[in-house]
């Protein structure tokens, strides 16, 4: 059922081009969604009947009917039978259902745990739908709306999504582009696509910072504009934060005002009256509000300078998260071309104020900030199908590494490195005789592996038996155009290979990767530490592990007083592995080295004896002459 109403018979834009189909460019939002095409560099926002470019991200499944219900008519539903609509399900996309209950009181849906850990399902009014399922909905009825203004089928579409969605969110999004009936021509993230959109519209060139704070995420990004290219030299932000955490305060606020409790079913009319005051309370000093629950009407006025006072640390974080991207980048805001703001909460008063005044300037303002970043996904769209491609660098939002011995990770791409990449990293065997190495792709910022994200794991096997540190396994790291990882281990030797392409687990919070940015930075002193301690640690092992196979091949070599030393040193480094003092670690590692040492100089001995057993004198002397 199509709910966004156009008139029959409606004139299609003179300028849609003259193919059978259409390839549009889709802003998939937490509260609004949006669809818009370009033609001949020109993007124009696909509005309905009545001149509204903007489809609210609501789906209603009422009871009796097929179709759902999308969009301005499922957002008055919401009011009056919130259990039968979902709203904000873009904050789920890639969430398993042990993710959710951090969002608990903040969800107003009810979750359905069919117990398998998976993809995060809803129960509303009886079906059980899942965040792709309700995404597809609102995708369904943007390609509608644009087949009725354009006269034609519409089968593609570059749909943007957050700097900081992972590969499960992003997965996510191409599925429900799939059940919506549309291929992807690209995953463009949203500050990258506000830049299209006033780059390629304006010509600019320079450094551009786009602050982008929609209903559920915040990113913000530091590009480089020049001669066409469009760099993201860094980006940041914070996944957990965004208008619908304004509503929630101010919602909280007004409850608490009115002092009832309030159940479950009443919380999304609530949210909805809190949305429409913080709407009207960017061009008004106070409003007056009504509340509805619980059998009892109450009004409420509501100032701004109370409104401010709400949100201002949730303002203050998103200023943090900036000036942070800015260190990133190694450059002050002073060296900045303009600022972009992105998103409809970008309207509040005070996160203009805030923003303007941590980088010296106004930011720029005219172009829509509900709209910039359907026009940017547009435009690139027309590139992509015109074969004009404009180069996009965005940048890995985090680092992708492996596990290696110790619990310690290797980093091999970098967060901030531009996207596409493919960089590869050589590793080799830990023990005498390796036929197979475990292969765990992890993300994040931390040095130890229980500090980051596990993404996948995977065995390269039929490794040729070698002593330790013979083998060259080269692992690559590819990231395409999507931000989508593979992770390729290729043995040098036999040429035994093994891959794992990261498909989405459904099971990452994207709060956690908000985190991750956060953790690294306040822990970086401990998990250098940690990391430092780990080596330590390994390298103790790595020295126990080879005396010990050097000792049942030549123990023999040793007197029993020799043997007893090393054994009691070995044993002292095994107590001090046990620790937490790297400076112990790497004494004790020092002196069984020692103890070791006359062993290892007599089994070169023999080794060199058995080389020259049964070598006559002059092949010897030939062999010397010619070495």
């Amino acid at each position: 059922m199509l709910l966004e109403i156009h008139e029959p018979g409606q004139t299609p834009l003179p300028h849609a081009g003259d193919s059978d189909t259409a390839a549009v460019g889709i802003d998939l939002g937490t509260t609004n969604s949006l669809v818009a095409i370009a033609v001949d560099g020109r993007p124009e926002i696909l509005r309905d009947a009545l001149g509204d470019g903007i489809v609210p991200s609501v789906v209603a499944y009422l009871e009796g009917e097929e179709e759902p219900v999308v969009g301005r008519v499922a957002t008055r539903i919401l009011e009056a039978e919130p259990h039968l609509v979902v709203s904000s399900a873009k904050r789920l996309m890639g969430r398993g259902t042990g993710d959710v209950a951090s969002l608990g009181g903040h969800l107003a849906q009810k979750i359905h745990d069919d117990g398998t850990g998976g993809m995060v399902k809803l129960d509303v009014g009886g079906r059980v739908v899942s965040p792709v399922e309700v995404s597809a909905e609102i995708l369904r009825t943007l390609r509608q709306r644009a087949e009725m203004v354009l006269g034609k089928g519409v089968d593609r579409a570059v749909i943007t999504v957050p700097a900081y969605f992972d590969d499960s969110a992003r997965a996510a999004t191409r599925d429900a582009a799939r059940l919506a009936g549309l291929e992807v021509l690209r995953l463009v993230n949203e500050p990258t696509a506000a830049a299209l959109a006033y780059g390629l519209d304006r010509g600019a060139e320079g450094l551009y910072a786009v602050y982008d704070l929609g209903g559920g995420t915040f990113d913000v990004s530091l590009l480089k504009l020049e001669k066409g290219v469009f760099q993201v030299l860094a980006t940041g932000g914070d996944a957990a934060l965004g208008g619908d955490d304004f509503d929630r305060l101010l919602a909280q606020h007004l409850i608490d005002t009115r002092g009832d409790a309030i159940e479950a079913g009443d919380v999304k009319p609530v949210l909805a009256v809190a949305r429409r005051a913080k709407e009207m309370l960017t061009d008004a000093a106070e409003v007056d509000v009504d509340l509805d629950f619980g059998g009892k009407a109450t009004r409420h006025k509501v100032t701004r300078a109370d409104f401010d006072v709400l949100v201002m640390p949730l303002v203050a974080r998103t200023i943090e998260a900036a000036k942070v991207v800015l260190q990133d980048a190694g450059v002050t805001a002073e060296e900045l071309s303009g600022v972009v703001l992105v998103g409809g909460s970008t309207r509040v008063p005070l996160v203009r104020d805030k923003v303007a005044e941590l980088f010296g300037r106004e930011p720029l303002g005219d172009i829509d900030p509900d709209e910039v970043v359907a026009l940017g996904a547009a435009l690139q769209a027309e590139a992509l199908t015109r074969g004009s491609d404009t180069l996009l660098l965005d940048v890995v939002p985090l680092s992708l590494g492996l596990e290696t011995m110790g619990g310690l990770v290797e980093k091999v791409i970098p967060r901030n490195t531009p996207i596409p990449v493919s960089r590869a990293q050589d590793f080799t065997t830990y023990q005498d005789g390796q036929s197979a190495m475990a292969i765990h792709v992890v993300q994040g910022e931390r040095e130890m592996v229980d500090q980051n994200r596990s993404l996948a794991h995977f065995v390269l096997a039929g490794i040729s038996p070698m002593v330790a540190g013979a083998a060259r396994i080269r692992v690559t790291f590819t990231v395409d155009a999507d931000g989508l990882l593979t992770v390729t281990a290729k043995e040098a030797l036999t040429g035994v290979e093994a891959h794992v392409e990261v498909k989405p687990s459904y099971g990452l919070s994207e709060e956690e990767m908000g985190e991750m940015l956060r953790a690294s930075l306040e822990n970086a002193r401990a998990d250098v530490a940690t990391r430092l301690l780990a080596e330590a640690r390994v390298d103790g092992r790595r020295l126990v592990l080879a005396l010990d196979s050097a000792l049942a091949v030549d123990g023999d070599l040793l007197t029993a007083e020799e043997r007893a030393a090393i054994d009691e040193a070995k044993a002292e480094l095994e107590v001090a592995m046990s620790g937490e003092d790297r400076d112990s670690v790497i004494a004790a590692t020092d002196a069984l080295e020692a103890a070791g040492r006359p062993f290892a100089e007599r089994r070169m001995d023999r080794n060199i004896r058995r080389a020259l057993s049964g070598v006559e004198v002059s092949r010897l002397e030939t062999r010397l002459q010619a070495g």
